[in-house]
Order: structure tokens, then sequence, then C-alpha cells
């Protein structure tokens, strides 16, 4: 009788010693997501310590991408996890999106019966599933916005208090994402506000000096016309009237150019604003298409450039591969991403670096495997890491400049969409990168590709 009243007091103290180190690593992780300055980390530790307090050897956190009405591995502890981030199921597939749209937790004691557990992805990653807890996430008013799955308990199976803890700990991560999503909206209003407010003060500024360039330029056709006549009436020996008109001729010829420049400088100015406005508010301009020479638009896009690359000793070059027929393109917005490729490349390279523009073509076929243009910005700067390179040209772009915003890659992103192309990064530490866009040399014959 005593031996099992002391076998209980036993197993009553392990109890409690667990629900103790259940309830610390609780208090832990609220105090560090009440206080999330790096969600990322932060989920991730989150999702770590979940492990930890319920004994299982791997989880993962899945949100809802509402833009694809997916459900996205976004977090993932494991063995397996970096052949599991980042990867899509749709919301109604497997027991993760049986529970995302029941919005009820799912204990799964023996996976072997389980309908809708997804038995040829597991098979793919070659991971085996033995039990497992699915806990929906739920913003402040109770949508579904994920769920945590926390999988293969190291010791016999998941109790009771293992899933009223998983459930509290899901409850904290959603409030952090959730908390953190409002902050950035908050935020993003204020950009927009400053965004605009700066566009407005740009035009007010740049209006005078457009206004006065034009203005010159009429002056100066007008005081060429009146010199012209003035000159034909003149009485004078043919040296002098020589003398006479030479001295105007390297005004008649920089002048026009030199307007053209300012003129063109200032409307580059206010675009450049309205783009940036554009990818702050995550708005894709729709384009405005006609025919032109790709080619030529590199050029200028890349002279714009030259003068900072000669400071940087950095050696910038375009290459054409082969003929390219003009084809339809919004030539600002190309002119945009280009110079934001190039722009962006100049600030990952040394002196002695490059930078080469490569536009190539390949007219049979149908796009993406042919039918297309591309473009190739070469650098032989630093390179990136690989969780950088990744993410470039997603919503989770990092950017590697201090203070960075990656509005640029953003920018590039918004024109290749806006054309209907695609568009990768290839890069190595140390060793330079090559970003790439493709874009179909006939859009009337393709759909929106997804890069």
């Amino acid at each position: 009788m005593a031996s099992a009243a002391e076998d209980a007091l036993r197993e009553l103290q392990l109890q409690i010693t667990l629900r103790d180190r259940q309830i610390a690593a609780m208090s832990r992780m609220a105090a560090e997501l009440s206080a999330v300055t790096k969600l990322a980390q932060t989920v991730e530790e989150a999702l770590q310590t979940s492990l930890e307090v319920v004994d299982a050897r791997a989880g993962s956190i899945l949100l809802h991408d509402a833009t694809k009405d997916k459900l996205v591995f976004r977090h993932v502890v494991g063995e397996k996890a970096a052949e599991l981030i980042d990867v899509e199921i749709d919301v109604g597939q497997g027991i993760a999106g049986a529970v995302f749209q029941s919005g009820e937790t799912r204990v799964s004691e023996d996976m072997s019966k389980e309908r809708e557990h997804l038995r040829d992805f597991t098979e793919r990653i070659n991971f085996q599933t033995v039990n497992m807890v699915t806990v929906p996430l739920k913003s402040f008013g109770g949508h579904c916005i994920g769920v945590l799955q926390v999988l293969n308990k190291s010791d016999g199976h998941f109790d009771g208090h293992d899933v009223a803890t998983l459930e509290i700990l899901g409850a904290q991560i959603a409030s952090a994402i959730e908390a953190a999503r409002l902050q950035e909206e908050a935020r993003l209003a204020q950009v927009v506000q400053f965004i605009g407010d700066i566009s407005h003060d740009v035009k007010n500024m740049i209006t005078p000096v457009q206004t006065s360039a034009e203005t010159l330029q009429l002056i100066g056709e007008d005081t060429f016309s009146a010199f012209d006549d003035a000159l034909g009436k003149a009485s004078c020996d043919e040296a002098a009237h020589n003398a006479l008109e030479g001295s105007v001729q390297e005004l008649r010829d920089l002048l026009p150019e030199m307007l053209d420049l300012v003129l063109d400088g200032a409307d580059a100015v206010q675009q450049r604003m309205a783009e940036i406005s554009a990818a702050v508010k995550g708005i894709i301009s729709q384009p405005s298409f006609e025919k032109a020479e790709i080619a030529e638009v590199a050029q200028r896009a890349v002279g714009f450039l030259a003068h900072q690359a000669e400071k940087a000793e950095v050696r910038l070059a375009v290459e054409s591969v082969g003929q390219i027929a003009p084809f339809a393109i919004d030539k600002k917005q190309i002119y945009n991403a280009i110079y934001n490729l190039v722009f962006n490349a100049l600030g990952a390279c040394a002196p002695g670096a490059s930078i080469t523009l490569r536009i190539s073509a390949q007219p049979e076929g149908s796009f993406p495997e042919g039918g297309y243009c591309q473009v190739d910005c070469v650098d032989t700067g630093s390179g990136m890491p690989e969780n950088v390179r990744k993410k470039l040209f997603t919503d989770d772009a990092i950017s590697t400049k201090p203070m960075g915003t990656g509005l640029g890659t953003r920018i590039v992103k918004n024109v290749v969409d806006a054309h209907q192309g695609t568009i990768w990064v290839e890069s190595e530490e140390g060793k330079g990168t090559t970003i790439s866009f493709r874009i179909p040399l006939d859009l009337k014959e393709t759909k929106p590709a997804e890069s």
C-alpha cells in the first residue's frame, strides 16, 4: 500500500517538475515575443522552444499566403528544415490544410491511420512522421493565419498537457505575428505618407528646372535663327563670316544636347519617385507598351551611372548579343529596372571589379523557353549569402546594405512582373552575382508568369 502511494507521489512530482519547466519556457517565450524586433528569428526560437517543452523532434509553422491562397512553410526545425522552407501546399491539402480550415486543434497519434496525411510528400523528402499535433494560429479577431505542427514525440504519445501547452504557445506565436503585421502596416502607412510628401516637394523643385530648360530651348532656337538672318545680311568678307559663324557653332551643337539631358534627368527623377512610391505601396504600375530597341534603353540607363562607376573604379560595359529587333516594352519601366540592377551592383563592387550588362534574345519558340529577350547583370563584386540570394525577389527580401530598404530590387521585380516575365539570381560570396530577367517578345501570346 505504502509502495503504491510512493509511486503515485513520485509520478506527481515528475508531472509538477515537467509543468514547471513548461511554464518557465512559456514565460520566457512570452517575454521574447512581446518585444519582437526580429520576428523571423524570434518565431524560429519560439518553435524550437515548443519542441523542447513537449520533447518533440521536429516542427514547423505554416502561414497563409492570401495572394496565392496557399499555406507556406515559413519556419521549420528538424532534419528536413532546408528542404521544407518556402514549400507551398493548397489550403485544403493534408492535415495542415484541414486544421487551417476548421480552426480546431488536431492530435494525430498514429499517422498510418490518418487519411489526410500527405504520404507522397513525406516519402519524397524521406521523412517519417510517427505522431503529430497540429494547432491553428489565429489572429486577434479569431481568423486563422496558419498552423503550428509539432511532430514525433521522443517518448510515447502527446498527452493532454502537451496539447494544452502547444495551444498556449501557438496563441502567443500567432499574437506576435499579428502584432508585427499590424506594426508593419502602420509603419508602411507612415512611409507612404512620407514618400507622398517627398514626391510633392521634388515635383515643386523640379518644375522650375523643367520650365527654365524649356524656355531656354525656345530662346536658343529664336536666337540662332535671328543670328543666321543677321549673318546672311551682313556685309563682310568670307573669313569674317566664317569666324562669326564659328563663334556660336559650339553653343549651337551643345545647347540642345545639354537641355535634353536636363529635361530627361528631371523626368527621370519624377519617374523614379513614382516607382519608389508604387514599390512601397506594393503596386505594379500598368505599363505603357511601345515597340523600342531595348539595347538603346539599356545604354541610356547605364550611361547615367558611367560617372559613378568611373569614380568607384569599376569597369562598366553593355554587351548586345546579336541583332535584337524592336519589340513591345515600357521604355521608362525597363530603364528603371536596368538602372536599379546596375546601381545595386555598383554598391557590391570594390575598386577593380566589373559590371557587364548583357542583352540577348531567343526569337524562336514559346515563352519562357523561347520567344524571349534576356537581360543579365553580371558583376564580380562581393556576392551574397545563400539566405539573402534565396529571398532576393520575394516579400521577405533582406537588404545587405546598412540602412538598406530593398526598394531597388522590389522596383525591378515590379517591372518584370508588369512585362509578364521571370527573374532569378545566381551568386557566390566573394565571386560575384548575376541577376537575370527574361521578358516575352510577344506579350499577346503569354500569361503573367511567376518568378
